[in-house]
């Protein structure tokens, strides 16, 4: 088995309907037949008036894995036509693909965490991405350097959070440790003595979940709420603009 990074940055526009994390996600039905999707980790880069973004200047990167290293470029191609079917209009989509198997993965992992702290340009992600798959789909192809940065931090195995994995979404309130240890994220105690989470104990789960990416896995950081009960740290963030009516419906068009 081998893993694929792929990249997307559609650096969609202030009326969007959706924005990257929503089109990554959705490409998981377009994978060729082999194909599994492990997870789509969300990458934060730098934010500063000098980079034009909708809310928060995010990628994403879609982790998958094949048996059938031949299928590559028919993933890329499909990768490209749902860029093409789905970026916003007035959008500078990129896309970015890797192997776990390439060679100067760390020329991709430099550059995206430069892309963390610093403004980045399309030369330099040809640059560090030019033994890799680096393609622009339109407007400016700004993309490109969002979606080099994605695979970069997400091969690094320490940067970003899930906003797919498993049935993530669909978990409920409140669900045991164990659960979410044959999901393969791990829990982990922000308590100041390192208390470890046992299997039978309670997460609560504020109703939403996205570990962590640490160390190549998906961990989640809870914080103590009395004896055998736990809490997870983070709420989800309101978004600059309500578009969730208008969602609904592209979702359900989708």
């Amino acid at each position: 088995m081998m893993k694929v990074y792929l990249g997307f940055d559609d650096t969609d526009t202030r009326d969007s309907l959706y924005g990257t994390g929503k089109l990554v996600r959705w490409f998981q039905s377009a994978l060729p037949e082999g194909f599994e999707c492990l997870g789509v980790v969300r990458q934060q880069l730098f934010v500063c008036d000098a980079i034009p973004y909708t809310s928060h200047n995010s990628a994403a990167c879609l982790i998958a894995e094949t048996p059938a290293p031949d299928l590559l470029n028919d993933v890329i191609e499909r990768a490209a036509n749902h860029l093409a079917r789905y970026a916003m209009n007035g959008s500078d989509p990129g896309l970015c693909v890797a192997t776990e198997l390439d060679a100067s993965l760390e020329s991709l992992i430099a550059f995206g965490h430069s892309c963390t702290r610093a403004v980045a340009t399309q030369r330099q992600a040809l640059e560090a991405a030019k033994q890799f798959h680096l393609s622009g789909h339109g407007g400016t192809d700004a993309g490109i350097i969002g979606a080099a940065a994605a695979v970069g931090l997400t091969v690094s195995g320490w940067s970003g959070r899930f906003i797919e994995f498993g049935d993530l979404r669909n978990l409920p309130d409140k669900v045991l440790v164990s659960e979410l240890n044959r999901m393969g994220i791990e829990v982990v105690s922000m308590e100041r003595d390192a208390k470890l989470p046992a299997p039978n104990d309670t997460v609560i789960t504020n109703g939403w979940l996205r570990p962590r990416l640490l160390g190549h896995r998906p961990v989640l950081f809870a914080s103590p709420q009395g004896k055998g009960q736990w809490k997870n740290i983070y709420l989800k963030r309101k978004k600059r603009h309500d578009h969730l009516e208008k969602h609904e419906q592209v979702k359900a068009a989708h």
